[in-house]
């Protein structure tokens, strides 16, 4: 038996559903929505790797004995919640500790002890902390929400399994502890800020024109609201309009970014899929945008 085939079993039999990943990559091997023909398993409407990943034994045999696939695991449907610490990049002019160090530093000052749990190393040296996800509390992806270089991966979000490999190296269990609840003062941190009654809630503050502002505000409205099936098309239109003002230059383009990436995050779409998507709306609504006078 391979070694992926076997770290897809392994992970299944531990009740966590999986998907494959691209050969040697992080990325899912399965189209995206924009692809989708609506054929096989999408003929009744786009199916994402979230709701395609599984347990079953011979579903995974078949795919895993297909190609080289990397692994990904759901973490939502497996009831995980993944701690990404992550190393600055070789290129980094941050002076911010690593993900690991802002970990420590957070659970003295909440006097609880670093959490002793199921953890991989990455490539990159980074660690995945594998948690059982709390009950009746639906948590999603987190970017630097707990610290720099700290994400979390939850709902919508997927961790890559241990005996995938990518050029850097492999992904490796270094401490097979059995899993350990999230610790309980961690999931405060990790909710979203509720709003208040006595003003409405906005996006943050931001110093381009009034109109591009409200544009910004009723597109990444419009993205939270987006069908269960459509939240990839509508991320890419809400933002390809919104880059009109960005040529213009009456907002700047990375606080578009970070709104639209919040906004597509909250709908259920992973943060690379926001990323891109964003990227690719942007670069081209600034590439068609007519001048001012003629729009």
């Amino acid at each position: 038996m391979n070694a992926l085939l076997t770290a897809a079993l392994t992970a299944a039999a531990a009740g966590w559903p999986v998907f494959p990943l691209r050969p040697g990559d992080k990325r899912p091997a399965l189209h995206g929505e924009d692809q989708c023909t609506l054929t096989g398993p999408c003929t009744g409407g786009h199916v994402k790797w979230e709701q395609r990943a599984t347990t079953d034994r011979a579903a995974i045999i078949r795919c895993w004995t297909h190609k080289p696939y990397n692994v990904g695991i759901a973490t939502g449907p497996a009831g995980l919640l993944v701690v990404d610490l992550d190393k600055p990049k070789t290129n980094s002019k941050s002076d911010a500790p690593d993900g690991a160090a802002t970990l420590r530093a957070l659970c003295e000052r909440a006097g609880q002890a670093i959490p002793t749990t199921y953890r991989v190393r990455t490539p990159s040296g980074g660690q995945h902390l594998y948690f059982t996800a709390p009950a009746g509390l639906r948590l999603g992806n987190t970017a630097g929400r707990l610290g720099p270089l700290i994400d979390t991966r939850a709902h919508g979000g997927y961790a890559v399994a241990p005996g995938s490999t990518t050029r850097a190296g492999m992904y490796e269990v270094i401490d097979p502890a059995p899993l350990a609840e999230l610790p309980a003062w961690i999931p405060s941190l990790l909710e979203p800020p509720k709003p208040t009654m006595v003003t409405p809630l906005r996006l943050p503050a931001v110093s381009g024109s009034l109109t591009a502002n409200a544009a910004l505000e009723r597109e990444c409205d419009v993205v939270r609201a987006a069908p269960p099936k459509q939240a990839n098309n509508t991320l890419n239109r809400c933002a390809f309009k919104v880059g009109r003002f960005v040529a213009w230059g009456d907002i700047p383009r990375h606080e578009v970014e970070q709104a639209f990436q919040a906004a597509g995050e909250e709908r259920g779409l992973t943060a690379a899929e926001c990323r891109a998507t964003i990227r690719s709306a942007l670069d081209g609504s600034v590439r068609q945008a007519r001048p001012r006078e003629t729009a």
